[in-house]
């Protein structure tokens, strides 16, 4: 299910599987549309008389990236076949390019010629009805297009385009497709396919002994023929290791504005893990303001959905890890998505598709009285608002954003308001999974209202700044009276309805509950905070050699034990950098740190080869669950990482803050 090397630029997002295979092709947006929808742009190799898919059993593979950038450095290696390939992939930084260099390598001692094919299983639009797919011979290229997406495939081995094509039906009428032609080594030349097609084409190397040949190959996309020819003519005028070589500079440039200093004494494995956290929140981030969870198409296989959404709370606390991180410009058009989502009532909705448009859900319409919300996803949006202008003061953003987001969202969670209880209306929790009034929530919109009323002091807007105040205030003083158990000594998950019209206590012990020292909900040296956090540290440790903290007691999601004593539930990576969070905000020494520098240390580790960091760990083998790459995973590890570097700094006097100042620094332009 992982996809281990994900690659984009804010328009195309492509992602390939551990075999280094292609299955997932977004465009226009990040997320939408997925023009590949997990099936196989596949890579082939035939030398003398055999033939072997990159995918086969037979080939030892690494990934990796390159250090500190968006390009892709891969190797595998077939004994049998006497074969090495390297493979090099990168998506240009601003135009709609997806490029691969591919050495190929003859193990033999022998002169060899080796035919290597590169299979085009598109989907355009996510539909295979419609598609076209055709061999262009003034160009000598291979088009795929529907209506106004166009994809140009292209490529050189040496002096040559490519040695041969064929296009044809897929998966309809009795046809598997037509990469079962490349399996004989030769291409039919059939120049045209429509409806359900797919395409493939060749690169022969003639290789002598122990020789090797370098092929290039390219997909562009663009709205018609004209644009995707543009962008072919540019990689054959400017060159396509330079190029390559463009982009690797580029993400080098940007990765400069947020890496610290120093990293202190924390293990350079967790550096690593932070510079490539940055690289791939900001794949996942669309041009026009969405950054979705993740890309991951395999999750369809057990949910017949996705999570190529924006959830408004995770891309919250996302854009709060670039501001922190010295991208703020990353994060206006977030804002301006948002308050173009934000519905009559001030609230938003549970997840929108990266386009805009509201997305699927499991949440019930049932009355006026009972919304579709998570409230704490509108409240943790003001949150980051309030971040934002605080590390930038742009004062005109914050003009522009306080009418049509800040103040409508924040009388929204003023009037949401049970007053008897002093606390948030129902909602769903954090987790999308029950109803009721949680904990974390209240944390959250206790932050989301204290940020929209030092937003309102900011334009004197008394009133409602006073309003705001009030009911943060009134928050705090119902999170005391009802969502703390003192039999229990500690705080609990929330409230939900009895039947008979009043509420009960739900005392699950959750990691959710660590919100309210994550958005100073209450303070750090509070007893009945400390308790409930060693209640958590205790009972949602996972006692495995593997380790992490559980979301709570028998997590159903992707349960793989039902050991609970043993195995509370699977590990979440946000859930045990919480835990490194609390660890560093408690610390008064550098001994202090010392559990917090051993969480980041088990994060970093736990990451796949690539450093790619899952949604969740298999409790016993350590191995990914669910989706890989999480995007929220990604961004709690560098906000953990930024808590430490500055309790470090705060407590040793040693500069180990971000190098960029406060307005950012600009990478060089790089033209045509």
């Amino acid at each position: 299910m992982p996809r281990p090397i994900v690659l984009g630029n804010g328009a195309i997002l492509v992602a390939f599987d551990h075999n280094l295979v292609m299955r997932d092709f977004y465009y226009p947006y990040v997320g939408q549309w997925n023009h590949i929808m997990g099936h196989k742009n596949n890579l082939g190799f035939w030398t003398e008389g055999r033939f072997a898919w990159i995918d086969d059993a037979g080939w030892e593979r690494a990934l990796s990236y390159r250090q500190d950038s968006l390009v892709a450095a891969s190797r595998a290696v077939h004994q049998e076949f006497s074969l090495a390939v390297e493979s090099t992939d990168a998506v240009h930084y601003r135009d709609n390019i997806y490029l691969k260099r591919l050495r190929v390598k003859n193990l033999s001692s022998r002169e060899r010629e080796v035919r290597v094919f590169f299979t085009q299983d598109f989907s355009i639009d996510e539909t295979e009805v419609g598609d076209t797919a055709l061999y262009d011979p003034q160009l000598r290229t291979i088009y795929h297009y529907k209506k106004n997406r166009y994809f140009m495939i292209g490529g050189f081995c040496g002096p040559e385009r490519f040695y041969q094509y064929a296009a044809g039906t897929k998966r309809f009428g009795g046809a598997e497709g037509t990469w079962r032609d490349a399996e004989d080594g030769v291409l039919s030349g059939n120049p045209i396919a429509q409806g359900s097609v797919d395409s493939v084409i060749s690169f022969r190397c003639l290789l002598g002994a122990g020789g090797e040949q370098t092929i290039y190959y390219w997909i562009v996309a663009g709205r018609n023929f004209q644009e995707v020819r543009a962008l072919d003519n540019y990689i054959w005028n400017k060159g396509a290791q330079q190029i390559l070589d463009k982009i690797q500079v580029y993400w080098c440039h940007w990765l400069e504005q947020g890496t610290p200093r120093s990293f202190a004494d924390l293990p350079e494995k967790v550096a690593e893990i932070y510079r490539l956290s940055l690289l791939l929140m900001r794949v996942h981030l669309d041009r026009h303001g969405a950054v979705i969870a993740a890309a991951d198409s395999d999750i369809m296989q057990t949910n017949r959905d996705h999570y190529c959404y924006l959830w408004p709370r995770d891309g919250a606390l996302i854009i709060h890890a670039f501001i922190r991180a010295g991208y703020p410009e990353l994060a206006e058009k977030f804002f301006a998505f948002c308050a173009n989502a934000l519905t009559e009532g001030g609230y938003l909705l549970h997840k929108y598709n990266p386009d805009g448009t509201l997305g699927s859900s499991w949440h019930p319409w049932i009355s006026a009285r009972q919304l579709p919300i998570q409230e704490d996803e509108t409240a943790l949006v003001l949150y980051a608002f309030w971040q934002y202008y605080a590390h930038c003061k742009d004062i005109e953003t914050a003009n522009e954003y306080f009418r049509t987001l800040v103040r409508p969202a924040a009388n929204f969670l003023a009037n949401y308001f049970d007053p008897e209880l002093e606390l948030p209306r129902e909602s769903y929790d954090l987790w999308e999974e029950r109803r009721g009034i949680f904990t974390f929530t209240a944390a959250a919109v206790r932050a989301g209202l204290q940020a929209a009323a030092r937003l309102a002091d900011l334009f004197a807007e008394k009133e409602s700044a006073r309003l705001y105040r009030e009911r943060a205030e009134q928050i705090q003083s119902g999170i005391a009276n009802h969502l703390y158990d003192p039999v229990l000594g500690r705080f609990i998950r929330g409230l939900v309805e009895d039947g008979e019209g009043g509420f009960r206590k739900e005392t699950t012990l959750e990691s959710s509950l660590m919100g309210l020292f994550l958005f100073d909900a209450w303070p750090v040296e509070d007893a009945r905070l400390i308790n409930t956090m060693k209640a958590i540290e205790e009972g949602l440790w996972v006692k495995t050699s593997v380790g992490g903290v559980a979301r709570y007691p028998d997590d159903y999601y992707f349960q793989q034990s039902r050991d609970i004593r043993k195995i509370p539930g699977n590990p979440w990576f946000i859930c045990t950098l919480w835990l490194a969070r609390w660890h560093i905000a408690r610390a008064r020494d550098l001994a202090g740190l010392v559990p917090a520098k051993a969480l980041l240390h088990w994060a970093a580790v736990y990451t796949l080869e690539t450093g790619v960091m899952a949604e969740q760990l298999h409790p016993e083998t350590g191995d990914p669950l669910s989706v890989a790459p999480l995007t929220w995973s990604h961004a709690t590890f560098v906000l953990a990482v930024l808590d430490y570097l500055e309790k470090y700094a705060e407590l040793t006097g040693e500069p180990c803050l971000l190098r960029s100042s406060v307005a950012g620094h600009q990478s060089p332009e790089t033209e045509h």
